[in-house]
């Protein structure tokens, strides 16, 4: 074993080399260059050099996270938030395309999210939430088949929830709340099978939840839904307890009417349940008040 230990060493510092004197790809210099030309001086304050992954004398540019694909080095991470970033979602953004994680939030950014952004394959994570952002989402979101987290709450997006967001086969978790969505929600979103996370809160959201979960086995894994704030009609259907993983269900501040289901009482991690400011009649189902979980009524 011993006289294997300088050819590892050898190696090692082989393949150190070789990162070292990987060059950048030239898409990606040219993209975040032109990212740095069109943001506030508070990013170009900290983005030093014209390599953002770093030149050997000059470090990876703040929130860059790059990594090494043959011979060259690619940006994998682009997380810029919270420097009050002003203007339209830069579209040469949507030139990394090797982009697993993109998080603008908490930003300036207006206008809409560009139908280019399905170019962006390989990307896990989109958080836009707390900017200005408005128009419709871009149905091509739907391409983005490998996202699990997808955060577009607290903006200004107006028209219906794409019903692509249906063709994410791995996203768990969905925030779209504080927005200004009309229309129905998609039921097609029950036919993803990972999703555990819906919030659709505070919108102009409308229809009914039995049209939600029309779907024979539809949101299989789903623990929290969050539909408050909207104006749904209509009762709370049996069939909702069918969702028996969920944990969190707030209804809250719709125009739902009629009895609540005592079936709802038999979801067995149900946790948190608000119903409150809507035109419910009757009284609440005593099982409730036996369910071992619930926290919060």
């Amino acid at each position: 074993m011993a006289s294997l230990c300088p050819l590892t060493l050898i190696c090692i510092f082989a393949f150190s080399l070789s990162i070292a004197h990987s060059k950048t790809l030239k898409r990606d210099v040219k993209a975040l260059n032109e990212i740095k030309a069109s943001l506030g001086w508070r990013v170009v304050y900290a983005w030093v050099g014209d390599d953002p992954c770093g030149d050997g004398d000059l470090p990876t540019w703040s929130g860059v996270t790059c990594s090494t694909q043959g011979d060259y080095r690619v940006v994998t991470e682009l997380e810029v938030y919270a420097v009050s970033i002003v203007g339209p979602f830069p579209i040469a953004v949507t030139n990394l395309l090797d982009l697993t994680r993109l998080d603008l939030h908490n930003n300036k950014l207006t206008g809409p999210i560009p139908p280019q952004i399905g170019r962006l394959r390989r990307l896990r994570m989109l958080n836009l939430r707390w900017n200005k952002l408005q128009d419709v989402l871009p149905p091509e979101i739907g391409a983005l088949k490998r996202l699990t987290h997808l955060s577009l709450s607290f903006n200004n997006f107006k028209g219906e929830i794409p019903r692509e967001l249906a063709n994410l086969p791995e996203l768990r978790y969905l925030y779209l709340q504080e927005n200004r969505f009309t229309g129905r929600i998609p039921p097609e979103l029950g036919t993803l099978q990972n999703l555990r996370h819906l919030d659709v809160g505070n919108n102009h959201l409308v229809g009914t939840i039995r049209e939600l979960i029309r779907i024979e086995g539809g949101f299989p894994v789903l623990r929290n839904l969050y539909l408050n704030n909207n104006y749904l009609t209509g009762g709370i259907p049996a069939q909702l307890a069918n969702l028996t993983n969920l944990e969190i269900l707030y209804l809250s501040s719709n125009k739902m009417s009629g009895s609540i289901p005592s079936a709802l009482a038999h979801i067995p991690e149900l946790t948190y349940l608000y119903l409150d400011h809507n035109q419910f009649s009757g009284r609440i189902p005593d099982a409730f008040y036996k369910h071992p979980f619930m926290k919060e009524l």
